[in-house]
């Protein structure tokens, strides 16, 4: 019988006592040129028994299973000199998605990771220099936020990003679909799900960023570190052989409430990766005995959010990849696409209140799919067979804001039709609550 993950409930009592000490703090109003803030999130996922006929090594649990994650994020930040501003971000994550985060492509809950070990651990998440040029005499308004200190920033300018952080505070940007601690929680809602981005497995590289930005447009360049095995805690600095690129440019047009912004992404990553194809000759389908050096993925990604008035919007997301190499860093989907809405609840007088109603169909390439059916296992599905089908999902969630902009609990459901892309098994319903706390 496989062993149910669990958190270690002494280890996290223990936490604790660091969580309300940044609580504490972050009522502490953060003054320029500093900022400081904290965010506690906390998701309790349950799901019934589902039909499995047969199960693998990265299957979803047959059985009734119930997990819960935590994480708390310090974030501080300070202005250096003319244009400069640095950023440090502590982290602590706990806890387990269901299945150990497995058996689902797009797995239902963006604060889970693939850890074996439940344990609540302290971490460096963020550590980097922001450089702003100006480009024009005109400045707006910027003001204090995560990751952000009160400022002025050009209307048009050159910017520069080093040190360690995660790729989406920078791309794939979303006003409906991006945050999975305050609005969709699944990992293919959260960003392009085809993008494999370069990260370790808790969602953070290091590298460099370049953007340009002004009013209606913007456009933004990175190298950045990817795992030294698929999914992997440490990263690979050997950026001679080694790395990922992203590119993405983004346009708002339209009236005023009525505006449309389209973001188009196209990535590129070479590494130490398996093949599909030649994993599939082997009698043992072990894609880690094929890597090689100078393999390489790309993909494209087409995001676009309309505005629809002050209160609600549409977004639409859809993205490719190659898929004849192994996924290395995010997920394994190929193919994606994704339409949803979202509307705060000004017209029933809860105006912090948010509601969002969204469908994905996550897809595999032919090489991929092929892998699977052989037997094969990557690193988040596998159930050692497949009949292959697009794994379906439609989640619907309801933010409920508790007290004075600080609290939030969210009722959110998710349904699953073909988890891991295998009409053999499922479908999953997956109930959640998410407590959120942010100063």
């Amino acid at each position: 019988m496989r062993k149910l993950y669990s958190i270690n409930f002494e280890k996290l009592r223990k936490s604790v006592f660091f969580l309300t000490f940044l609580l504490l703090l972050g009522e502490l109003k953060a003054q320029s040129p500093f900022t400081f803030h904290f965010q506690q999130t906390v998701v309790s996922q349950t799901k019934p028994q589902i039909n499995a006929p047969y199960s693998g090594t990265n299957s979803l649990i047959p059985e009734k299973e119930t997990q819960a994650s935590i994480t708390a994020t310090l974030f501080t930040g300070a202005k250096l000199w003319k244009g400069a501003e640095g950023y440090f971000n502590a982290e602590l994550s706990g806890g387990s998605g269901l299945s150990g985060a497995k058996g689902i492509g797009g797995f239902t809950n963006g604060e889970a990771f693939r850890i074996g070990d439940a344990a609540p651990k302290i971490y460096l998440a963020r550590l980097y220099l922001k450089q702003t040029i100006a480009l024009s005499k005109k400045y707006v308004d910027v003001e204090d936020g995560l990751n952000q200190v009160e400022t002025k920033d050009p209307t048009k300018y050159l910017r520069f990003i080093v040190g360690k952080f995660c790729l989406s505070d920078f791309f794939d940007l979303n006003s409906y679909s991006h945050d999975p601690r305050s609005q969709f929680m699944n990992w293919s809602l959260m960003s392009h799900g085809a993008w494999d981005y370069a990260a370790n497995v808790r969602g953070y590289t290091s590298g460099y960023v370049v953007e340009y930005g002004s009013p209606d447009f913007g456009a933004r360049f990175s190298t950045t570190a990817v795992p030294t095995t698929a999914n992997g805690p440490d990263l690979n600095y050997n950026f001679a052989k080694n790395y990922s690129h992203s590119a993405e440019i983004n346009k708002s047009f339209g009236k005023f409430n009525k505006e449309t912004t389209i973001r188009l992404l196209g990535y590129f990553t070479k590494t130490y990766m398996g093949s599909y194809t030649e994993a599939i000759k082997r009698s043992d389908k072990d894609i880690t005995q094929t890597r090689l050096d100078g393999r390489t993925k790309k993909g494209l990604g087409l995001n676009i959010e309309q505005k629809l008035n002050e209160n609600s919007g549409l977004f639409f997301r859809t993205s490719w990849n190659d898929g004849k190499n192994e996924t290395w860093a995010f997920t394994e989907i190929d193919r994606s696409i994704s339409l949803g809405y979202s509307n705060a609840g000004t017209k029933w007088k809860r105006p912090n209140d948010t509601f969002g109603v969204a469908v994905v169909a996550n897809g595999l390439s032919t090489e991929h799919r092929n892998y699977l059916a052989s037997g094969g296992y990557g690193f988040i599905v596998g159930d050692g067979k497949l009949s292959y089908g697009l794994e379906k999902i439609f989640e619907t969630y309801y933010a409920i804001h508790l007290h004075d902009r600080h609290f939030w609990i969210t009722p959110n459901y998710q349904f699953v039709v073909n988890p891991a892309y295998n009409k053999d098994r499922g479908p999953v319903h997956v109930f959640s609550i998410r407590a959120h706390a942010e100063f």
